[in-house]
């Protein structure tokens, strides 16, 4: 397995400048061979696409910006614990986009998250546009069946269509529910606000008992009390927990297709990031709709996307060193 840090320590330094050497999730080791991850607790997967966002694009550059914001892992100063330390964490590279195929895309995306899911290891993906979380909790799913889901965003993605296409980043959720991959009592939706989905799509919600925290159930109770109650409602099954960047306000998450204002702040979505990790039975996660705007730590949606995936790491670290 290549070790970015290797020339470094050769010349007897202990980390290499974020700038420099391969272009890898914090600096993590990069392998595509689904062999070298045996023991490995968490896959890093990209999800390079964007073809069916419905406004903005630029989520394709997604993953690639979120890589270039990392930096080096160390101890979490709130949680005392590096997950470096008690996770072996490796960059499994990209899934193999169909640039204007989108149906090929999620096929080979769901393959690449299948051999991580084969492994006993968690997949972690960066998107990309959100339609992307279908075939990531397909190849969940596939391994443990229905499974929660805890879903961060301005939207509830459960549309039958939009624009006429039933495939596209504001329909996963309706999929993935309708085909059985996900099992609607246990699953959450946090931040919703705006202008869409309709009365139609609600209703169907809550014919079929998702929970639904708007952004007013989040400034009314406190993300303490929503996160609570998303734990009773999970319980003990596998998780996914997808985060679209847009849940954020759109100061915190400027780069992004859909913003809407009027929403989380990053403390609260990291906070919540982390202590669902460390208390769920986490399976999978992806983080998506991020559209870089400037180049590494200088673009602040890539950087607070990347820190959701640091902070869910940490969480994944204090259960398993618990």
């Amino acid at each position: 397995m290549l070790d970015p840090l290797e020339r470094w320590k050769a010349l007897g330094l202990p980390d290499k400048p974020d700038y420099a050497g391969l272009l890898t999730f914090a600096g993590m080791p990069y392998t595509q061979d689904a062999a070298e991850l045996d023991g490995v607790d968490v896959a890093i997967v990209g999800a390079a696409t964007d073809d069916l966002v419905s406004d903005r694009p630029g989520a394709r550059f997604g993953p690639r910006a979120i890589r270039g914001a990392s930096c080096p892992p160390g101890p979490h100063l709130e949680a005392r614990l590096d997950w470096n330390e008690h996770l072996r964490v490796v960059d499994f590279g990209d899934a193999p986009v169909v640039p204007a195929d989108p149906a090929g895309t999620h096929a080979s995306i769901e393959r690449l998250v299948g051999e991580v899911v084969g492994r006993g290891t968690i997949p972690v993906v960066l998107g990309g546009d959100h339609s992307i979380t279908e075939p990531n909790v397909r190849a969940v799913a596939a391994a443990h069946g229905p499974v929660a889901l805890v879903h961060f965003d301005t939207h509830t993605d459960t549309g039958t269509e939009v624009f006429g296409a039933e495939l596209s980043h504001g329909t996963p959720m309706y999929r993935l529910v309708r085909d059985g991959h996900v099992d609607p009592a246990r699953y959450v939706q946090i931040g919703l606000r705006g202008y869409w989905p309709g009365e139609a799509e609600l209703d169907w919600q809550r014919e079929r008992g998702i929970t639904s925290f708007f952004m007013h159930d989040v400034r009314d109770l406190g993300i303490r009390e929503v996160l609570e109650r998303t734990v009773a409602i999970v319980g003990d099954a596998p998780a996914f927990l997808t985060v679209d960047v847009d849940v954020l306000d759109p100061a915190f998450a400027p780069g992004t297709g859909t913003p809407e204002p009027g929403g989380m702040t990053a403390v609260d979505l990291l906070w919540a990031c982390r202590q669902l990790a460390a208390r769920l039975r986490l399976v999978g996660m992806d983080v998506v709709e991020v559209i870089p705007t400037a180049v590494g730590s200088a673009d602040v949606t890539a950087l607070v996307a990347e820190r959701v995936v640091r902070e869910a790491l940490t969480g994944i670290a204090v259960r398993r060193a618990t």
